[in-house]
């Protein structure tokens, strides 16, 4: 299976059949099991196999399908599925970390991941830096004795900021503390996050893995040690396990990733063409496109700059909201990575609880406006937003 292609590894990885030979994977949808003998329950709270198991909380055969298979296209010893993409971050951390512990982080994250750094964390006595997470010098210079996890995201919602993490890894590592990363934007296809440096990757499995607007899911990708001594003790206590039904969406998501992932960043590409230089436009921004200030970084650590655009309307809250309610095919939505076209205005949704003076030093505007590239017609999506344009 080492040899396979991502997309090989995507319909056929970690799959276990019942005795029944099924062809689409079985949905276990028990939460505890049995156990022949009262020996055998005492001999399985000592030492689990892999195929023994206890309560679904813990672990489920479905559920670890899904593990095994992306572990395999990640490059990652082992694997732990989450109920939400916020309970693989703050399961992470929360496991990682505990009182008079440091952590550095980059300053342009998504809302939740904010509060749950900025403020639970220094809830429960633990230090937080907040860093312009693409200068390598701020990460060197915030590194203390007790500096226990660096954290950022590969790819900054919304701003589309790309983080150096080789640099970041290096940094981290010779200061004896961790490297975690979210990769929701960079997805799985087109980064490999461990090879560059980081210890442990994390995903909102809701966004591309999913990608059809289902299921809520998150996943926590690292090396063997980590997942079984550090991140499952902590979490099957507290409980955020990903449920058997949820596993078996994920795991047929999985099969298409590649294909919808291929598309939409094809589709992305050709949409940032189609909008440089509108006199409607401010600014338009894609990790990979040369106009990117960090597309040299962007194209050597990514085989494609996904599937996410952002860009600013000249006349800000007003102008952003009337190219909006003028779309058509794409759909006011603040999710992202689906098969359907998503659009939303930060401002007012994903990050309204920042304060203005962090979202200006964030960068963002009133008028800015982030896109969810979906699998659509690429002219399609284009005429759509060019007429859209025509109304502002």
């Amino acid at each position: 299976m080492e040899n396979w292609k991502a997309k090989t590894k995507l319909v056929h990885a970690g799959a276990k059949r019942s005795q029944f030979g099924e062809l689409s994977e079985a949905i276990f949808l028990t939460q505890g099991f049995v156990y022949d003998t009262a020996e055998d329950a005492e001999a399985r709270f000592i030492e689990s196999g892999p195929d023994d198991y206890i309560y679904a909380r813990y672990a489920n055969p479905t559920v670890r399908m899904f593990e095994e298979r992306l572990a395999a296209l990640e490059g990652a010893e082992d694997a732990f599925a989450t109920a939400s993409g916020m309970a693989a971050v703050s399961g992470t951390l929360f496991s990682m970390l505990r009182a008079g512990d440091h952590v550095v982080s980059s300053k342009a994250l998504f809302g939740s991941c904010l509060f749950v750094i900025d403020d639970i964390l220094r809830r429960w006595g633990i230090e937080v830096t907040l860093v312009d997470g693409t200068d390598l010098d701020a990460w060197a210079a915030a590194m203390q004795p007790n500096t226990k996890v660096c954290f950022c995201e590969a790819i900054s919602n919304p701003t589309l900021q790309v983080i150096d993490i080789a640099g970041v890894a290096k940094i981290a590592h010779a200061g004896g503390a961790q490297l975690v990363v979210d990769n929701v934007f960079a997805t799985p296809v087109f980064q490999r996050t461990l090879e560059l440096g980081a210890d442990v990757v994390v995903y909102s499995a809701t966004k591309h893995i999913d990608g059809q607007g289902r299921c809520l899911g998150g996943i926590v990708l690292g090396t063997k040690e980590f997942i079984q001594d550090t991140f499952i003790p902590f979490n099957k206590h507290t409980g955020p396990a990903m449920s058997p039904f949820t596993a078996w969406v994920m795991l047929k998501g999985l099969e298409t990733l590649v294909l919808r992932c291929e598309a939409q960043a094809k589709s992305a590409a050709a949409i940032v063409d189609a909008l440089k230089g509108h006199a409607k436009l401010t600014t338009v921004i894609y990790p990979t496109d040369e106009t990117h200030p960090q597309h040299e970084l962007a194209n050597r650590q990514m085989s494609a700059g996904g599937t996410v655009v952002a860009f600013e309307v000249k006349g800000g809250k007003a102008a952003a909201f009337k190219l909006l309610n003028n779309l058509e095919i794409f759909t006011i939505s603040n999710n992202l990575g689906d098969a359907k076209s998503l659009v939303t205005h930060p401002v007012t949704t994903t990050h309204k609880n920042l304060t203005d003076e962090a979202r200006a030093e964030a960068g963002i505007t009133d008028g800015m406006i982030r896109l969810s590239v979906g699998i659509e017609d690429t002219d399609d999506l284009i005429a759509d937003l060019l007429n859209a344009l025509k109304q502002v």
